[in-house]
Order: C-alpha cells, then sequence, then structure tokens
C-alpha cells in the first residue's frame, strides 16, 4: 500500500482531466494506469526510505506551528500594557514620515533592474533605479490585507530601493526602535482605524493617531531581541522544511524511476 501511494502521488497528476474549470482523475482512467512491481523486499525498503523524510518533514511542521505560536504568544504579551503602566506615542512623536519621498510607476513603464519596488505587502518587481537608501519601515496603505492579515502590514526594509504609494514609509532613529513598532502593529487590529469598504484604506492622518506603547528603552529592547530570536528560529525551520522537501522530492524521483 505504502508503495503504491508513494508511486500514484508522482504518476496520478499526468492522468488528471484539466479540460474543465474543476479537474478530475476519473475511474475509468486510473484503471488504465501501470504500476511497476519490484519485489515486495525492495517495495519495502523504499517504502521506509520514503516515510523517514515524510516523517521528518512532518515533525519540522509541527515544530514551526509549535514556534510560531509562541512567537504569537509572546508577542501579544509583550504588548499588553495599561495606559498607566507606560507612556504612549503617536508616530509623529517618534518617527519621520516619508511618504512625500515615495512614487508610483506604473507596470508597463518600469525599467527593469536590481531595486526592490515595494508596494503594501513587500516586493512587487525590481527596477532600475531607487528613490529610497537606508532603513525604513512599510506600513500597508490600502488593499484587502490590511484587514485579511494574510501578510504583516508592517516591514522593514534597508538599501537602495523603490517604494509606490500604497505603503507608508517612516524613518525611525534607532533600528531597535523600528522593529518594536514593526511587531507592534503586527500585533494589533487595525479596524479602527481604516476607512473604505471594498478597498480598506490606512490614510495617514488616522495612521497618525495610533498611539503606541513606549516602555523604557531597555524593555524595548529586550522585547526585540525575544522576539527576533523567534523569528530567526522560524527562518531556520523553515529553510531546513524546504531542503527536506527538495531531498524527499529527489529520492522519490530516484526510487521510484523504472525501466
Amino acid at each position: 500500500v505504502g508503495f503504491l501511494y508513494y508511486w500514484l502521488a508522482i504518476t496520478a497528476k499526468k492522468y488528471v482531466n484539466r479540460a474543465t474549470d474543476n479537474p478530475k482523475l476519473m475511474s475509468n482512467v486510473v484503471a488504465t494506469i501501470k504500476v511497476p512491481l519490484p519485489p515486495l523486499a525492495v517495495q519495502k525498503e523504499i517504502v521506509e526510505i520514503l516515510d523517514t523524510f515524510t516523517g521528518m518533514i512532518d515533525n519540522l511542521q509541527k515544530e514551526l506551528e509549535q514556534r510560531q505560536k509562541q512567537f504569537e504568544y509572546y508577542r501579544s504579551k509583550f504588548f499588553a500594557y495599561n495606559e498607566d503602566e507606560c507612556d504612549w506615542f503617536s508616530l509623529p512623536m517618534i518617527s519621520e514620515n516619508c511618504d512625500r519621498k515615495r512614487k508610483p510607476i506604473k507596470g508597463s513603464k518600469r525599467e527593469k533592474g536590481i531595486y526592490p519596488y515595494y508596494g503594501a505587502s513587500g516586493i512587487v518587481d525590481y527596477v532600475k533605479d531607487y528613490i529610497l537608501d537606508g532603513e525604513y519601515l512599510l506600513i500597508s496603505e490600502d488593499g484587502a490585507n490590511l484587514v485579511a492579515r494574510n501578510t504583516p502590514i508592517a516591514f522593514s526594509i534597508e538599501g537602495k530601493n523603490w517604494v509606490n504609494n500604497h505603503a507608508h514609509v517612516v524613518k525611525f532613529n534607532s533600528l531597535n526602535d523600528q522593529r518594536f513598532v514593526e511587531y507592534y502593529f503586527n500585533s494589533i487590529d487595525l479596524t479602527p482605524w481604516i476607512s473604505g469598504g471594498a478597498q480598506p484604506k490606512l490614510n495617514q492622518e488616522n495612521l497618525n493617531k495610533i498611539l503606541i506603547p513606549y516602555p523604557s528603552v531597555e524593555r524595548r529592547n529586550i522585547i526585540v531581541d525575544t522576539l527576533k530570536s523567534f523569528e530567526a528560529l522560524i527562518s531556520n525551520i523553515k529553510q531546513e522544511i524546504e531542503l527536506r522537501q527538495k531531498q524527499y522530492e529527489y529520492y522519490r524521483e530516484k526510487l521510484l524511476t523504472f525501466e
């Protein structure tokens, strides 16, 4: 059964009928698929090798989910401040808004290059020139992701880059303070400051109304360092999963290729 499972995993997709909006693997087609039958000992060895890889990947996926939950737990706990527990500041009080520097370019007019072109949710393209050079925090200005939160709405960038008018550009004197604010914005519900219906928008006026808890610099540094450690661990696990997945696919192809 295990051998058949792995064989069909790489073979059955070739027989899927994609002529309709709902791709199907018809039963009459399944009946025509030829399955190689090496000796049972060989089948068993192949299954054991592939099971080892799938087991490692499953364990890594579980660890990734656990670490992501830990990150979210501590991020939420770190920012659970009452009004009288620390100072609270708006963005204009602790940073510089650089929205005036951003400039949109239509896709048809972009010259391809090496510099990242950022939008509301990250890199949209790579262009020939840049308008910013340094470390900045980008905060989504519009788009469904402000509500859906499928990707972070605040993210740090560095180096030479170009930003369009779908992301606010904010400059801080301290990189740790920038990351502190980034973590905070990604932890809160922005609904009270979002306008628009079909096209949610966080305009600069409302962005500047959001108050940010600002404990001592020592406390801010501890929070940032802790959350960065979790992020590094999560990134390492994701890389390990990708590596193991590639190894699994490589050996699956090798082991299930027969004359």
